[in-house]
């Protein structure tokens, strides 16, 4: 009976967890058939490469082959000459602390399986919604913390270093904790895809207007661009919040409102307002103590989002070439969710 009455209780147990677990599953943003646009992707690793360098006819070589790394991950504009920058590299890649970073990288990057997934479903969506789109090479690299992404047309270069999370060994040096928490694996695609929706090729907006308005709007039609290359990523992914985070600002967004409204933000121009409310920074304290960073591009990606809810038959390509961030707040006629 007492057996019984244990596996009982068991059952209802996880049942319950079972339950509150899908109650809290992440529902996925709407999304085309991609099957017709689908594409397969293959990332390069460089990383156990670059790391293993031990010669300078090496460094040499590799360098003239990939001159976006030299260039942008090991920053040679930095560097007076040649001969400076080469002998420079050569000795920190000889260091014998590079070989436990390789070490920690392999572990923790056993595969890229999942990442070139994410990507996978990422670019095929974004072939539906702009056929024109050209693959990107994909690679990964380990610099020692020099540089954690490059994104253009045709190349991404990811920092894995940058990428292992808390729990590694070895962390950027000189950063804030606020910016280290965003340098976790499944932050890569997504971080990728917002660069891809701030980018000029997509995201098209009047260059000789300067408002808040304008800039919030900007960062909102990159997140919804992200958004809907990314389904199913949470938005609080997407903007690099905690679920916390995420939680307080959604709460609260009467209140970020009502401050933005009451010190008349939206038409300012100042920069340092700008930085305020769109800069990185631990929390936007002039609202409060526990409001979120960067809450003005939460608010332009809030106004963006209720401009398509009520803008029936405009495409995602048509809201990115939409110059006018004005026209997009008053058709949105933004009001917090309650």
């Amino acid at each position: 009976m007492g057996v019984k009455l244990i596996k009982f209780t068991i059952i209802l147990w996880l049942a319950g967890f079972l339950l509150a677990a899908c109650g809290k599953k992440e529902t996925c943003r709407e999304q085309p058939d991609v099957i017709t646009t689908h594409v397969e992707l293959e990332i390069e690793r460089l990383e156990s490469k670059i790391l293993g360098i031990s010669s300078m006819d090496e460094l040499i070589t590799f360098f003239n082959k990939e001159p976006v790394i030299r260039e942008y991950f090991f920053k040679r504009q930095e560097y007076p000459n040649d001969s400076i920058f080469y002998n420079e590299i050569l000795y920190r890649l000889t260091n014998p602390y590079i070989d436990s970073l390789r070490l920690e990288i392999e572990q923790h990057f056993v595969n890229l399986d999942d990442l070139e997934q994410q990507f996978e479903e990422a670019f095929s969506l974004m072939k539906h919604y702009f056929p024109e789109t050209v693959m990107p090479q994909i690679k990964t690299v380990a610099t020692g913390f020099d540089y954690d992404l490059y994104v253009s047309d045709t190349l991404i270069v990811i920092g894995l270093d940058y990428y292992m999370g808390k729990g590694a060994k070895y962390r950027p040096m000189d950063t804030y904790n606020y910016i280290l928490a965003r340098y976790e694996e499944r932050f890569i695609v997504p971080s990728v895809m917002l660069l891809y929706g701030i980018s000029q090729r997509y995201n098209n907006m009047e260059s000789s207007t300067e408002t808040v308005l304008s800039d919030i709007i900007t960062y909102g039609k990159a997140f919804y661009f992200a958004g809907r290359m990314l389904p199913c990523t949470p938005d609080s992914t997407l903007i690099w919040y905690s679920a916390e985070e995420a939680q307080n600002i959604k709460e609260n967004q009467d209140i970020v409102w009502a401050h933005f409204l009451e010190n008349q933000l939206l038409y300012q121009t100042d920069h340092l307002v700008k930085r305020k409310y769109i800069d990185e920074r631990p929390k936007t304290f002039e609202i409060g103590p526990e409001c979120p960073p960067r809450v003005g591009t939460w608010l332009g990606w809030e106004i963006v989002k209720q401009y398509m809810e009520k803008s029936d038959g405009v495409t995602l390509p048509q809201l990115m070439q939409t110059d006018d961030a004005q026209t997009i707040f008053d058709v949105a006629r933004y009001r917090p969710e309650r």
